[in-house]
């Protein structure tokens, strides 16, 4: 029986999960397996992938051919590398204490690695997260800023507006303080005029006055010639 090692699909739509297998090459790809020996989840980022190594080596000596998917997924944990090693001890190349020595060490490197990696990509959100708040307080400056100058705006229309409105009263009362000149001195005109008149109708008193005094001295005066004759 060929056996192959592959991906079988699971998750929800649009959301992939996938269980690692070990499944008659005959069957279906979602279908019967012989043997589940790991997860793969790619919707985490990093992707979260869970295999039983020994498993996976153990089917790979059996004869069992990864796919091109699965192998890179072997390779990721060192399924690969661990079945290079165990061959290299049946060529007598290798002892069984090295492949352990070796794989232990490819685990520290490869650990090392992932922190590394992890903490690029923290340090890469961190900075795209910088970015995404500097560009928000950015815009919130620039809206504010506007705002200030909407403000600053209307209220300089709203003086300007003040302004003309007082230069209006002011321009509509300045003839009504003009005329109260003029009411004034046409209230003085009678004034004057009956000022004027009063040293007339005095002079015009005295005149009879005067006359009644010449007559009386007209009376006189032939009074005083007889007395003389």
């Amino acid at each position: 029986m060929s056996v192959k090692i592959r991906l079988q699909r699971h998750g929800k739509k649009g959301k992939p999960f996938y269980w690692v297998v070990a499944a008659d090459a005959r069957s279906k790809r979602d279908g019967r397996y012989l043997e589940k020996i790991g997860t793969y989840n790619p919707n985490t980022n990093p992707a979260t992938l869970k295999i039983d190594v020994d498993s996976a080596v153990n089917w790979l000596q059996n004869g069992a051919q990864p796919t091109d998917t699965a192998r890179n997924l072997l390779s990721e944990v060192g399924a690969m590398l661990k079945n290079h090693l165990v061959n290299g001890v049946h060529k007598g190349a290798l002892k069984e204490e090295d492949v352990e020595t070796k794989f232990e060490a490819w685990l520290a490197d490869k650990a090392s690695r992932n922190t590394v990696n992890i903490e690029k990509l923290s340090k890469a959100k961190a900075d795209e997260k910088a970015k995404i708040l500097a560009a928000e307080k950015e815009v919130s400056e620039k809206r504010k800023a506007d705002a200030e100058t909407a403000i600053a705006e209307e209220e300089a229309a709203a003086a300007a507006s003040e302004a003309e409105a007082a230069a209006e009263k002011a321009a509509s009362e300045a003839p009504v303080e003009e005329a109260a000149p003029e009411a004034d001195a046409e209230e003085a005109a009678p004034e004057a005029a009956a000022e004027e008149a009063a040293p007339e109708a005095a002079a015009e008193e005295a005149a009879p006055e005067a006359a009644t005094e010449e007559a009386a001295a007209e009376e006189a005066a032939p009074e005083a010639d007889e007395k003389a004759e």
